[in-house]
């Protein structure tokens, strides 16, 4: 078998590394039901009619509660959910949410099912906080631990699996960005270590994602621009991964135990060149026109979903890993269009979106991934999966600005240097945008790497999906000085 569009044989690749590593052969795809289309909101009543769900539980955005697709959720809840239903409503999401954030709102839920009894579905309507806010709640409800990092993934927690199902969770996401809608992930700052992590299991994955595009038509350009920026770098990550047969951690005991970021492979590769194509090509123009290009807005949104769907499985890398560093640690940075919260001010925090925190580190990254000994059959797979994804990115460039003198790099240069292309087209397509380059810009200097390559190095979970190891302290500490000025 081939991996698609790879020049490597993927079956060559598997008997390498189970001849050398004792590696896993197997992958397998764990994902939510999709529904998809413009107006698919309203039917989220019959859903609750067809589970006679009659104690129901909503989590909303405070911003998206004074807006259309609100009001489009009580209706149809209204209209179609059983008669005598109960609607219970939760406001208090936190963009960026964090640990107090998350205990908040699984106190609520707590405290609601001990005095009237257990919901029946829990509804989430918001961005990646709002469905990942739910997502905690949900689990910390249904079984509550003796302590709040029992399900916190390793170093800082104990990363115990989620015992048994859960409340079924219907997410209805209002930006195109988290894919959250389809993963098994909830992320948190988490403030006591001024690091970002979270909690992972295919238990906590809503039961249906309601993708609907008309959810999207009120969003500010600014979160158009640092979510679908984030899908974009879901779709890098999850293809550029370390392949699932040269998975460190190896076959597991049993198939329960297979993590859920298992590295890349031919099932999450289908999802993620899908969405690396549909953002190479629309993520400009849903920037420019969020409210009016409704092509745009359909484009995004599935893309951001099926992206989810591929680093759902596949996982993400040193981007993502080095992300959480950058936004848990920043001070004085804010973007229009995002909340400024007294307590952070009062506590010297500022807030960087959370696609920002990723791509700002993205140039560096690919160099170094992309940067292989090509003499090694599994090196050359992924530096070939480097040229893939710079061509798709250097194509949509040349058909975006038409016919303006401007050539992208031959074949033999992006094959010769795979990762400084892909870093290249990306600080393009960030120009283009006028997404700020390096992390000086956000308030970072010398003084703050050996830091921020400190609170990375345990972020293991992702960082070991890297396809060039090691990733030792020194060697974020280099990509860090490197992602300072670009």
């Amino acid at each position: 078998m081939w991996c698609r569009r790879s020049s490597f044989p993927l079956k060559r690749v598997v008997g390498r590394c189970l001849s050398s590593l004792g590696s896993d052969p197997i992958c397998e795809l764990a994902s939510s039901t999709l529904r998809y289309g413009p107006s698919s909101t309203s039917e989220v009543g019959h859903d609750l009619a067809y589970m006679n769900a009659k104690r129901i539980l909503l989590f909303v955005d405070p911003h998206v509660a004074t807006m259309d697709p609100f009001d489009t959720v009580l209706s149809s809840i209204e209209q179609h959910a059983p008669a005598g239903h109960v609607l219970d409503i939760y406001d208090k999401i936190r963009v960026e949410p964090n640990n107090d954030s998350f205990k908040h709102a699984i106190n609520f839920m707590a405290e609601q099912t001990n005095n009237h009894g257990s919901y029946d579905v829990v509804i989430a309507l918001g961005g990646g906080s709002t469905i990942d806010t739910a997502k905690a709640a949900n689990l910390y409800t249904c079984y509550p631990p003796d302590d709040f990092y029992d399900y916190v993934n390793p170093p800082l927690g104990k990363g115990l699996p989620v015992p048994g199902p859960i409340t079924p969770l219907i997410a209805i996401p209002s930006t195109s960005g988290t894919g959250s809608e389809t993963t098994g992930v909830a992320i948190f700052d988490d403030v006591p270590t001024k690091s970002k992590t979270g909690i992972a299991h295919r238990r906590l994955k809503p039961t249906l994602g309601i993708v609907d595009q008309d959810n999207m038509k009120s969003m500010p350009s600014s979160v158009a621009k640092y979510s679908g920026i984030d899908v974009l770098c879901h779709a890098l990550e999850s293809y550029t991964a370390i392949p699932y047969t040269a998975r460190p951690s190896g076959r597991p005991a049993s198939p329960i135990l297979r993590p859920a970021y298992q590295g890349s492979n031919p099932i999450s590769d289908i999802w993620s060149l899908h969405a690396l194509r549909e953002c190479s090509q629309y993520l400009p123009r849903i920037v420019s026109d969020p409210a009016e290009d409704v092509e745009a807005r359909a484009k995004m949104c599935l893309a951001a979903s099926t992206a989810g769907m591929g680093f759902g499985n596949a996982g993400v890398h040193l981007c993502h890993g080095m992300s959480y560093a950058v936004a848990s640690q920043v001070k004085k940075y804010w973007v229009d269009d995002y909340p400024k919260l007294n307590s952070d001010e009062e506590n010297g925090h500022g807030l960087v979106p959370h696609g920002l925190s990723v791509v700002i580190n993205a140039p560096s990254v690919f160099r170094f991934t992309g940067n292989l000994d090509k003499s090694d059959p599994l090196q050359k797979y992924s530096a070939d999966r480097h040229v893939e994804c710079a061509t798709i990115l250097a194509n949509a460039r040349l058909q975006r600005r038409g016919n303006t003198g401007q050539e992208i790099p031959s074949q033999r240069a992006i094959r010769d240097q795979p990762g400084n292309a892909l870093a290249n087209e990306l600080l393009e397509l960030m120009h283009e945008l006028d997404i700020p380059i390096g992390i000086r810009s956000l308030g970072y200097s010398e003084a703050d790497v050996e830091e921020l390559a400190k609170c990375t190095l345990p972020q293991h979970r992702v960082t070991k999906l890297s396809p060039r190891q090691p990733v030792d302290l020194e060697q974020l500490t280099s990509l860090f000085k490197e992602a300072l000025d670009m």
